[in-house]
């Protein structure tokens, strides 16, 4: 019996990726299983999740893993992605699909719904959302009240996804506020509370009593008990272990498809201004405003490193040989500026491969054109902020040392890390309820960090 380990179980439910992992006391991943799902079509015929067989296999898998003789789950949370609500009946089974957050949204019952409630700007800056259509959930609840009431009429409670996979473990169901103050157009964050339409309109009525991030539900298990988390957003779960690894002000710029700034420490309100660049604001796990901006550049990155492979005959990984040459970097200040395109990403589509001697030219200006567009995302989330110490960069980006140094070059005043973190979203759900099944201390060492010098710094000392 002494060698059975406590640990916590984590659910980190992706819209590709279905994870569980097993973390012991020291935050080290001791168990990890992933699954991925089909997905089905709802009534529309529109893409969606497969609610039954996500629910399936968290069901089977919790059992496994119950089961597994070398371990004692001592608590279980959970982590998903957002703007996505599970409706349920008062058993809590679903009584509609998972609508995609993708899912077309009647352009009429928008356009109305703005106009009832003061306009778009308005109920944009209020709650933080630019408009998204379906990506905000609150919308997506209003229109199956609007055009779907046979629906409607069968739904008790409508529960973002992380507490509706909480909610199979507890058997409890509530709300919560990083999946309710992330783009939803529900949370008023002028009042932070909920917006007066949500009341108006009787949406109130289904949306479950909100409970703290960090409170916990004592659950049965097969070994004895358990202290569940209600689940959060996996944006906010992410952010975590840099809140709490770092007290000075930060950036974290999340990289990947999207690149997202994200900064904690910025409570002036979004602008109109700010809200048509795609900014908007989400709550931390301790309820605290999130700035964030974003910026469609890995996409823009791995459809044009397939146009540089073509062009130079070159594998498409080549781009992962190519070393920082600020030699290059000067010469490409000569090139004559691209036509301009206000649908590009950033100004490399439109500029022509044959002025590029070699690869590794076309490449350095294909990294300083995401930068250049980079800085302007992320100034965006640094207006009216205090101010920034360091500026953190998780995912792609920040294993590409060329985007690093440049980066860096970028925001010489801010001390520029690539940070990694292992599985930070479900280490971040982990975190989270920590004081309530870890007796040891926080660790310190969570985020391995790599600091890149500013060749501008160095330059005005001189």
């Amino acid at each position: 019996m002494n060698n059975i380990l406590p640990v916590i179980a984590i659910y980190d439910i992706g819209k590709t990726n279905k994870k569980v992992f097993l973390f012991n006391e020291d935050y080290e991943i001791v168990y990890e299983k992933t699954t991925t799902l089909t997905e089905i079509t709802d009534e529309d015929g529109d893409a969606c999740e497969d609610v039954q067989a996500l629910t399936t296999w968290v069901t089977t898998s919790f059992e496994e893993i119950q089961s597994l003789d070398a371990f004692e789950i001592v608590a279980v949370n959970v982590t998903a992605y957002g703007a996505s609500l599970v409706h349920v009946d008062a058993n809590g089974e679903p009584v509609a699909p998972l609508y995609n957050y993708l899912k077309p949204y009647p352009e009429d019952l928008q356009k109305a719904f703005y106009e009832k409630y003061g306009g778009v700007v308005k109920v944009s800056q209020h709650t933080a959302s630019p408009v998204l259509g379906s990506l905000n959930s609150g919308m997506l609840l209003y229109s199956i009240m609007k055009t779907k009431p046979e629906i409607y009429s069968k739904i008790k409670y409508s529960m973002h996804l992380p507490q509706y996979i909480s909610s199979r473990i507890t058997k409890k169901i509530c709300s919560e506020i990083t999946s309710i103050g992330c783009h939803t157009m529900l949370w008023d964050f002028t009042k932070m509370e909920y917006h007066d339409w949500v009341y108006r309109e009787g949406v109130a009525e289904k949306l479950a009593p909100i409970q703290s991030t960090d409170d916990i539900i004592e659950v049965d298990l097969q070994k004895g008990k358990a202290k569940a988390g209600i689940g959060l957003h996996d944006s906010s779960s992410a952010l975590i272990p840099y809140l709490i690894n770092f007290k000075e002000p930060f950036i974290l710029l999340s990289t990947g498809t999207w690149s997202i700034s994200l900064n904690p420490f910025n409570n002036s309100p979004l602008t109109a201004e700010q809200l048509q660049q795609d900014c908007l604001c989400f709550l931390s796990y301790k309820g605290v405003p999130v700035k964030a901006s974003r910026l469609f550049a890995g996409y823009e990155h791995e459809q044009q490193v397939k146009r540089l492979a073509a062009h130079f005959d070159k594998p498409a990984g080549y781009y992962t040989s190519v070393k920082f040459d600020p030699a290059i970097i000067q010469k490409l200040k000569f090139l004559p500026a691209p036509r301009k395109d206000t649908n590009d990403i950033t100004d490399f589509p439109s500029r022509s491969l044959s002025l590029f001697d070699c690869y590794e030219e076309a490449y350095h200006q294909l990294i300083a054109d995401i930068i250049s567009r980079q800085i302007i995302s992320t100034k965006l989330v640094l207006e009216g902020s205090c101010e920034i110490k360091r500026l953190f960069v998780d995912g792609g980006f920040g294993r590409n040392p060329i985007y690093m140094q440049m980066l860096s070059d970028a925001f010489p005043d801010v001390e520029v890390y690539a940070a990694s973190v292992a599985q930070a979203t479900a280490l971040g759900a982990a975190l989270s309820i920590h004081g309530h099944w870890n007796k040891k201390a926080l660790p310190a060492n969570i985020i391995d960090l790599m600091y890149y010098h500013s060749n501008k710094q160095a330059e005005g000392r001189t």
